[in-house]
C-alpha cells in the first residue's frame, strides 16, 4: 500500500456546466470530462521559424511530471487499492444520462453532495483500515467553472455534508468559476430562468446553496475554510469563446473570459492569477500551459510570493499641474500592469495584469491623493498579485527567481469635466521596469531578498565590481519590515515614487 505523503494527496477533478441533453451526453461519454483536452498551437522559435508547441493536458502532465494515474483498469473504475497520487473525476453528470441514470440533471446541492459521498469513497479506497493513513489522508479540488460552486457548496452548507467531510478538503483550485455568479449585458442570470438549469447562476439562488448573504456570494461566509487555500484562475481572454457561434462573448462583452466576467470570477480574500485564455474551448483556461502551472505550484508548492504597490507620488504634466493649483478640478486615473514569470519559463507567465488584456488595475488620482496633491490617509494600495513558487524547480543556483514586469501609465486627464488631449502621447508611462526577485529563506528562518532591474542589468548575477556594488547598494534599499515582507523602492526620472511591498511565506 502506497503511503500518503504531503503534498501529493489525490486529486477530485469537478468539470462544470452542461447545458442540453447533446452536451450532457458528450461529456458522459468521455472518461476524463474535460481534463484530458490538450492543445497544439504555434510560436516564433528562437530561429524565427514557426514551430509547434504541444501542451498534452494537465491529466497527462500531472501523470509524467508528478507521478499521477488514473483510476480505470480493464473498462472498470477501481474502487480498491487506488493509489493516494490518483486522478479521479467527480462524475455527477452521469445520471442525467439515459445510459446511466434517470436522465435529471442533479441540482447543485445534488452534485455537491455526491461529492462529499465520493471523498469517503475515495478515503476507504486508499485507506482501508489503516488508521494512520485514515487521519492523514486529505483532497484536493480541482474545477471548471459551475464544479467551483459545486466544491464552494459542499464547503459552505452544512446541509450537504458534514464536518468530517469538509476537513478532508485540502486545497480548491477552480479554473473560470462565476464565484460571483454570471451576468448578461451587464445583467445577473434571471432567478425565473430555469430552463437548462441557468439559474444555478441567479445570485439569490446562489445564496440559498452557499449559505451566505446575496450581497456576499462571492465570500466563503461562515464555512471556516481558510481563503487562502482557494485559487482562481481568472480568464481575461473574451474573444477567443466560439460557444453559441460568440453570441455568449458577445451578450457578456470584454472585461470577460467570454462567458464569465473577470469581476465575478474570485472569491473574496482569495489568491488569484489572470491568464489571457477564454472560458473553453482550443484557447481554453483548462487546457493551457499557464493554468498547469497555476496548479501545480499551488498544490505542490512550497512558497507564497504577495505584492502590493503603495504610491507615494504621482506626477501630473506640467500644463495638468499648473491647471491644479490654479484651482482647476482634475480627474485623472491610472493603469498599474504586473505580469510573473517564475525562471526558467519560456512559453508562460503566472500571472499577467495589463491593458493589452483588459485586466489592469485601474486606480483614480482621487482615490490616492487629495485636492493639494498630498496622499490619502486611506489611499487604496492595490494588490497586485499572489503566486506560488516551488523551490524544487530552481534551474540555477540556490534561490527562488522569479520577475515582474512593472507599469504604471496614465489613462487620461479631465481639467474641469474637459478631457485634455493636446499633449496626450498614447503609451506614455510613468513608471516601467522589470524588476528579478532572488529569495532564499536563511537558516534562522528569515527570507533573505535581493532583486535588479532587469530593464538595466543581467539578471544572471552581478559580475564586475562596477555591477557588485550595484548590487550592494539595492541590497541596502531593501527595508525589511518584518521577518517575512520587505519593500522595494520604485522612482522615476518624472517624478514617480512607491513601494513595492513582497511578502514571503513558507506554503504547505
Amino acid at each position: 500500500m502506497d503511503r500518503i505523503e504531503r503534498p501529493y494527496y489525490p486529486i477530485i477533478y469537478v468539470r462544470g456546466y452542461a447545458m442540453t441533453r447533446a452536451e450532457i451526453v458528450e461529456t458522459t461519454s468521455t472518461p476524463f470530462m474535460g481534463l484530458e483536452a490538450g492543445s497544439t498551437k504555434i510560436r516564433q522559435a528562437q530561429d524565427g521559424s514557426v514551430v509547434k508547441f504541444v501542451f498534452e493536458s494537465p491529466l497527462v502532465r500531472l501523470m509524467k511530471d508528478h507521478g499521477y494515474r488514473d483510476v480505470y483498469d480493464g473498462g472498470a473504475e477501481l474502487r480498491s487499492g487506488i493509489s493516494p497520487r490518483s486522478i479521479v473525476i467527480h462524475r455527477y453528470y452521469d445520471v442525467a444520462d439515459p445510459a446511466f441514470g434517470g436522465g435529471k440533471a442533479p441540482s447543485i446541492t445534488e452534485a455537491a453532495a455526491s461529492l462529499g459521498r465520493r471523498i469517503l469513497e475515495l478515503r476507504d479506497s486508499v485507506c482501508g483500515g489503516n488508521a494512520t493513513m485514515r487521519r492523514d489522508f486529505r483532497v484536493y479540488l480541482v474545477a471548471h467553472s459551475m464544479g467551483g460552486l459545486i466544491c464552494r457548496c459542499l464547503l459552505q452548507n452544512p446541509e450537504v455534508a458534514g464536518a468530517e467531510v469538509r476537513a478532508l478538503v485540502d486545497k480548491v483550485f477552480t479554473y473560470a468559476t462565476p464565484h460571483n455568479g454570471i451576468d448578461i449585458a451587464g445583467i445577473n442570470v434571471p432567478d425565473l430562468l430555469s430552463l437548462n438549469d441557468l439559474n444555478n447562476f441567479n445570485r439569490g439562488n446562489m445564496a440559498k446553496y452557499l449559505k451566505v448573504a446575496k450581497d456576499k456570494v462571492n465570500t466563503l461566509g461562515d464555512s471556516g475554510f481558510p481563503s487562502s487555500r482557494l485559487f482562481c484562475l481568472i480568464g481575461t481572454n473574451s474573444r477567443d469563446y466560439a460557444v453559441a457561434r460568440g453570441l455568449s462573448s458577445f451578450a457578456v462583452g470584454a472585461f470577460s473570459d467570454g462567458l464569465v466576467r473577470i469581476a465575478n470570477a474570485y472569491v473574496e480574500g482569495a489568491p488569484r492569477a489572470f491568464v489571457n485564455r477564454s472560458h473553453s474551448g482550443h484557447f481554453g483556461i483548462v487546457n493551457s500551459e499557464e493554468g498547469y502551472q497555476n496548479l501545480t505550484r499551488f498544490l505542490f508548492g512550497d512558497t507564497c510570493a504577495t505584492a502590493q504597490l503603495d504610491i507615494a507620488a504621482l506626477p501630473l504634466p506640467p500644463e495638468i499641474e499648473s491647471a491644479r493649483k490654479r484651482g482647476k478640478q482634475v480627474r485623472s486615473s491610472y493603469y498599474i500592469e504586473a505580469t510573473v514569470a517564475p525562471r526558467g519559463a519560456y512559453t508562460y507567465q503566472l500571472t499577467a495584469r495589463t491593458q493589452a488584456n483588459e485586466c489592469a488595475v485601474r486606480r483614480e488620482y482621487g482615490e490616492l491623493f487629495d485636492g493639494d496633491g498630498n496622499l490619502r490617509r486611506d489611499a487604496r494600495s492595490p494588490v497586485l498579485f499572489s503566486v506560488f513558487l516551488d523551490s524544487r524547480r530552481i534551474t540555477a543556483g540556490s534561490e527562488i527567481a522569479f520577475s515582474i514586469e512593472l507599469a504604471v501609465c496614465n489613462a487620461g486627464y479631465e481639467v474641469d469635466g474637459a478631457l485634455f488631449l493636446k499633449n496626450h502621447i498614447p503609451g506614455e508611462y510613468l513608471f516601467r521596469n522589470t524588476l528579478v526577485l532572488f529569495a532564499k529563506p536563511g537558516e534562522d528562518g528569515q527570507w533573505r531578498l535581493r532583486y535588479v532591474w532587469g530593464d538595466d542589468q543581467w539578471a544572471g548575477g552581478p559580475k564586475t565590481r562596477a555591477e557588485l556594488d550595484s548590487a550592494r547598494s539595492r541590497a541596502i534599499g531593501i527595508v525589511q519590515q518584518a521577518p517575512d515582507v520587505f519593500s522595494v523602492p520604485l522612482s522615476s526620472a518624472k517624478g514617480f515614487a512607491a513601494e513595492l511591498k513582497i511578502a514571503l511565506s513558507a506554503w504547505a
